[in-house]
């Protein structure tokens, strides 16, 4: 049987994951009455309720004799590490380009990265029958993009087509027959080349792991696409570091090949096919899996650096212990260390005291995901405001600049203009407006963009796209202010009371509601001025033996801020801290007792 690799790449929305499921019902992958659920890819409960991919899923469709394995990617850019790793399994790409948007800043990062690495791209042009899709000008606008990331006259000459991922058709001219989506499985048989593997089965055995996962009656699994050779089940291998060193010996236990949705234990794994294998220990991504006469490992792709550093601590607010199980600093790092291995774009240091962990990546949504999983586990953490990377070079602090992209109602892009080339320092770069609509593409530092994000939503009403992506390194740009509003901190512990908060409206808005446990320290709200302002939300009413008519009236408390865990990271100071636990989502001071903080205060100062 015939093979083909091939990884689907995308902005994220563009419809990857809704295309892949089209194709393995067409290729007959599911049977005709078997329930599936909708985007089957994204399997994950969180990428379930955010609709988005967090995780890189290979599957395999069979089309006229022939085995294409695919591979479904993530769009953001947080998300990076996984996309990079992936590419250098395949030996094509479709890049899905939404007709409407064009090609976005994620686009252009997966591109340059398929690009780079010779790989020739179908360019599908999706939700073509969407009112407001204009084709001819995205697939210009792709023609433009890939000229400027120095693609050659091959990867020029790319073959295109126009599809609706959700109907499931795609056909090569515009005004087609609409049916289904053949064409595009034969134009993937007859454009994207057989693996080069294929003819060097006779070598010796080599294989780059690209995704590590574990399963819980096999153990570990390592994933990725046999270079050289054949591997059997039962064949004692070795696993190479990047530099060569040797990490284990060890007999490969199971091979499992992606059959649609499923993995299918083989007897067998040949060059050029994309398979998982168990039986390690220690063996980890980029680490080379080969036979015991080889010395030599593969080359792994470089990963961009992290930019910007949480600290993860133990929870030791006065609640603590209450919601979750996993509490001590020892657990939480092993719980890290393992999320290290497995996605290489996150890397985690100690601190002094080992209480805290200083965890890096890639932005404030690979974060909010990471400690999400953790919250959901039974982790209780407390969480810092994230620090960008800073750098030295040639005597000059140097930090990471991020290319925004924003489309807006016209009525809005002034006050999105001035936020971000005001007080966050970014540069406009372009600016063009089409049907009401418009677009502005800046240069911001990353960290004017902390914490931004909400503001946004805010300025546009809801209505807004922002999109951002790593662009490159400059000098300092100088300071940028922080959060302008103090915070209500409560001076009690105990169980707040309606009456209490119901008099503390006029300072601010609550971000708690009656009935909720409180500590001294913890912040309950938003205060209406600059400064921070101690309060008392436990004060009852004082009862009296005068009864007048509407005194005992039902207090009305306004609706208080509820803020997601992104927002709540986001929103905190360098001060403050975000206590997450399986239940809860609290803000807090760093220090709690208010002589403390005082103290710390002054000598911060």
């Amino acid at each position: 049987m015939d093979l083909r690799n091939i990884a689907i790449i995308a902005h994220v929305d563009h419809g990857k994951t809704t295309l892949v499921d089209e194709l393995l019902k067409q290729s007959g992958a599911f049977r005709a009455n078997q329930a599936v659920a909708e985007r089957a890819m994204d399997s994950n409960d969180l990428e379930r309720e955010r609709g988005i991919t967090i995780f890189a899923k290979p599957t395999s469709v069979e089309w006229k004799n022939t085995r294409i394995n695919i591979v479904d990617t993530p769009g953001h850019a947080d998300f990076g590490g996984e996309v990079e790793r992936i590419l250098s399994m395949v030996d094509g790409v479709v890049l899905l380009v939404d007709a409407a948007e064009g090609p976005m800043p994620q686009t252009k990062f997966v591109t340059s990265k398929a690009l780079a690495l010779g790989l020739r791209p179908i360019v599908v042009l999706n939700k073509v029958d969407k009112p407001d899709a204009e084709p001819d000008r995205a697939l210009d606008e792709c023609f433009d993009l890939f000229a400027s990331l120095d693609a050659d006259d091959d990867q020029l000459d790319f073959p295109h087509m126009y599809a609706s991922g959700r109907n499931g058709w795609c056909d090569a001219e515009l005004d087609g027959p609409r049916k289904n989506l053949d064409a595009l499985f034969n134009l993937i048989v007859n454009h994207v080349p057989k693996p080069k593997q294929i003819s060097r089965q006779n070598e010796d055995f080599r294989m780059l792991a690209t995704t590590l996962g574990s399963d819980p009656f096999v153990g570990r699994l390592l994933t990725g696409r046999v270079e050289t050779g054949k591997l059997k089940v039962g064949a004692t291998v070795q696993a190479l570091s990047r530099v060569g060193q040797k990490i284990e010996q060890f007999r490969v236990t199971r091979i499992q090949a992606f059959r649609g949705l499923a993995q299918q234990d083989i007897d067998e794994a040949v060059a050029g096919d994309i398979v998982s294998i168990a039986g390690m220990s220690k063996a980890t991504v980029a680490d080379t899996i080969c036979a015991l006469a080889v010395d030599e490992p593969l080359d792994a792709q470089p990963i961009d650096p992290p930019t910007i550093t949480v600290t993860f601590g133990i929870n030791d607010s006065p609640l603590a212990g209450r919601d979750g199980k996993k509490v001590q600093s020892r657990v939480i790092r092993d719980r890290l260390m393992k999320e290290a291995e497995s996605n290489v774009a996150i890397k985690i240091a100690d601190t002094p005291g080992g209480e805290a962990f200083e965890v890096s990546g890639r932005g404030e949504l690979q974060m909010g995901v990471l400690i999400e999983n953790m919250r959901r586990e039974g982790f209780e953490l407390s969480i810092s405001r994230p620090q960008v990377i800073m750098r030295e070079e040639d005597g000059q602090k140097i930090e990471p600049i991020e290319e925004v992209t924003i489309d807006v109602d016209d009525d809005y892009s002034g006050a999105v203009i001035e936020k971000l080339t005001g007080t966050r320092k970014g540069e406009m770069t372009d600016m063009r407006q089409t049907g009401g609509k418009t677009r502005i593409i800046a240069l911001v530092p990353s960290r004017g963009l902390i914490g931004y994000h909400g503001e946004f939503l805010t300025d546009t009403r809801g209505t807004g796209v922002l999109n951002r992506v790593f662009h490159g390194w400059a000098p300092y740009k100088g300071p940028i202010p922080g959060r302008r509003a103090g915070v209500l901190i409560s001076m009690e512990n105990g169980t707040s009371v309606a009456y209490a908060l119901w008099n503390l409206e006029d300072r601010g808005k609550m971000m708690i509601g009656a009935q909720a446990a409180v500590y001294t320290g913890m912040i309950i709200g938003e205060h209406s001025r600059e400064n921070d302002l101690e309060v008392n939300p436990l004060k009852g009413k004082k009862l009296t033996n005068v009864r007048a008519s509407g005194t005992d009236e039902a207090v009305r408390l306004t609706t208080p801020i509820t803020l997601s865990l992104e927002e709540a990271i986001a929103y905190i100071n360098d001060d403050e801290l975000v206590e997450v636990t399986p239940n809860a989502i609290r803000l807090r001071k760093r220090y709690l007792d208010p002589h403390e903080r005082k103290r710390m205060s002054k000598t911060a100062n």
